[in-house]
């Protein structure tokens, strides 16, 4: 597994790659929810991180279509949403701390 998650070009690049699967994203902003992480990029969600039906397996949802209506989802390891978690944070990239915290709680330390 390796893992990027830097700032690149303005916003945020996070990166998962393992041999079976590769998820990227670059964004403005995360906007947690109680079970959901949106990445927000030029004020529109292009994608999330969410708990699936309270299952053990946290899954990525990339929107792929011009219109919202195509994505593609997979699953990623916890370990790389909390380090993404850790470097949004570290760069004031995360609209609502009290949030997040509730989200951590719930999908990378409940399950």
């Amino acid at each position: 597994m390796e893992t990027t998650i830097v700032e690149h070009n303005g916003r945020m690049l996070a990166r998962f790659e393992d041999t079976d699967r590769v998820f990227e994203v670059n964004f403005d902003s995360i906007e947690p929810t109680d079970v959901t992480l949106r990445f927000i990029r030029d004020d529109e969600r292009v994608g999330s991180i969410y708990n699936d039906d309270g299952t053990t397996r946290t899954m990525a949802r990339l929107t792929t279509g011009r219109d919202g209506t195509d994505f593609i989802g997979l699953e990623v390891p916890k370990e790389f949403v909390a380090e993404l978690l850790d470097a949004a944070i570290a760069a004031d990239r995360v609209t609502d701390a009290t949030t997040l915290e509730g989200y951590r709680l719930r999908v990378l330390e409940g399950s």
